[in-house]
């Protein structure tokens, strides 16, 4: 017997879901060493700009799908138009593929929360420290697990008493953490000159890249086109505003991302200036530890950052199981513990090789890649912007922007309806095909034949 599908309790409990699905490691870990990367305040301007846009329009389309149909994505898209059933499949396959490695990260973040708040953080300030960690067999799976375990085990729990009420508690004391660790960084010794990099826009450090980049940041940062805001739509009930909604969760978003940069950069250019700023994605595992180490109360600032970066991790992860889950539901409908029992072995299968990547199974690349950055690559740079691409087609010429409108206008006027018109249907594919190209050519550039054409 299938059973009824799950809803959220009103307007607050999906806005703090869908926020604390937006709200992970794209924004703590990602979106800092890119605005460092690509010219700090431009890069934060540009950012933006999009969120409010693009990123604005694409995520009302998702929910309005998911709401109108009462389906996540497989059956969605199939329900509306069966020629584009196959998109359905794409984004349960972006799900599936994330959840496992994306749960090793989010077993690191654990770690090293585990490390700073028993005093640790001598261990952890060593150069060799992250690698050493990484590169042993037992110990990253056995924190994988613990971080997975706990994450199947709220799913478990349903909608409502497991995703919401854990959101509910989870996202108001990141916001909390965050500004408080924000803050911190804003009145440290020599601050003022990152606060000047990140805030103040150098219309010399703008380019293509820059567009891109953080339009492809999106994609992490917002939850969009792997079929997570289609499920969460699918729960909303009619009589919540989409458009409120929608720009409450980019506020949301957008702000804890913006505080991210503030609480990363900020502390890197005080205690050694730019010089470790572009440290990419080690910043947050090699450069912050040290720059933690370094600070008067470290310890303390270093414990608390790591706990909302893990916090922020745990919603994430959550709604790409959630996702999952649905969509199996809705295929097969099992019940719930039964679907979660399934997911968990599968993801443990999945996320075991990309913790060995980096020990025992290191001698296995792909194109230069490890087998974590390998699902990366394949999920972020190819599918989810193929993924949004055909998104945008579907509902701007076949679904047509006016079937999204009326859902949208159920409950009130639709304000941006012009805007977002334009940008599904003009805007936004040409956009997507530029990161889509401009990704695979950065991923694969450390093949021979692509090295001429790396962006």
């Amino acid at each position: 017997m299938s059973e009824k599908r799950s809803s959220f309790t009103g307007k607050i409990g999906f806005v703090l879901a869908a926020a604390g699905s937006a709200v992970g490691l794209g924004n703590i870990w990602r979106f800092p060493y890119l605005a460092a990367k690509y010219g700090g305040g431009i890069f934060l301007l540009v950012y933006i700009i999009l969120a409010i846009t693009f990123g604005f329009s694409l995520m009302c389309a998702e929910i309005a799908i998911g709401r109108k149909t009462g389906q996540s994505a497989i059956t969605a898209f199939k329900s509306l138009d069966k020629r584009f059933s196959f998109v359905g499949w794409l984004c349960a396959v972006i799900p599936a593929i994330i959840l496992p490695y994306y749960s090793v990260i989010g077993g690191w973040v654990m770690k090293y929360f585990a490390v700073f708040i028993t005093g640790g953080i001598g261990n952890a300030s060593n150069d060799a420290y992250f690698g050493e960690f990484i590169g042993k067999t037992w110990e990253p799976i056995g924190w994988f697990f613990l971080f997975f375990g706990l994450t199947a085990l709220t799913v478990m729990l349903g909608v409502q008493k497991g995703v919401e009420s854990v959101s509910k508690v989870m996202m108001p004391v990141l916001v909390v953490l965050t500004l408080f660790v924000a803050t911190y960084s804003v009145f440290m010794p020599n601050a003022m000159e990152g606060v000047k990099y990140y805030l103040i826009p150098n219309f010399k450090d703008f380019s293509v890249m820059t567009v891109l980049a953080a339009m492809g940041q999106l994609f992490y940062s917002m939850s969009l086109a792997m079929g997570i805001m289609i499920t969460y739509g699918s729960y909303m009930k009619k009589e919540i505003s989409i458009e409120k909604s929608v720009r409450q969760i980019s506020i949301f978003d957008t702000g804890i991302a913006f505080l991210a940069g503030i609480m990363v950069i900020l502390p890197v250019f005080s205690v050694s200036g730019n010089t470790d700023v572009n440290a990419g994605p080690g910043l947050m595992f090699q450069t912050l530890p040290k720059v933690f180490a370094s600070m008067t109360g470290g310890g303390i600032i270093g414990t608390v950052f790591f706990l909302l970066v893990l916090f922020a991790a745990f919603t994430s992860s959550i709604s790409l199981m959630e996702t999952v889950v649905s969509i199996i539901a809705d295929k097969t409908n099992w019940n719930r513990k039964k679907i979660c029992l399934i997911v968990f072995l599968f993801c443990l299968l999945m996320g075991i090789p990309s913790s060995l990547g980096f020990s025992a199974w290191s001698f296995i690349s792909v194109a230069g890649m490890s087998i974590l950055d390998m699902f990366d690559f394949a999920s972020n740079s190819v599918l989810m912007p193929l993924t949004a691409l055909v998104t945008c087609i579907f509902v701007g010429y076949y679904l047509k922007p006016k079937t999204v409108i009326e859902e949208i206008e159920l409950s009130g006027k639709f304000t941006a309806k012009k805007m977002f018109v334009i940008i599904i249907k003009y805007v936004a594919p040409v956009c997507i095909v530029l990161i889509l190209i401009s990704s695979v050519l950065n991923g694969l550039s450390s093949l021979p034949i692509f090295e001429k054409f790396k962006i």
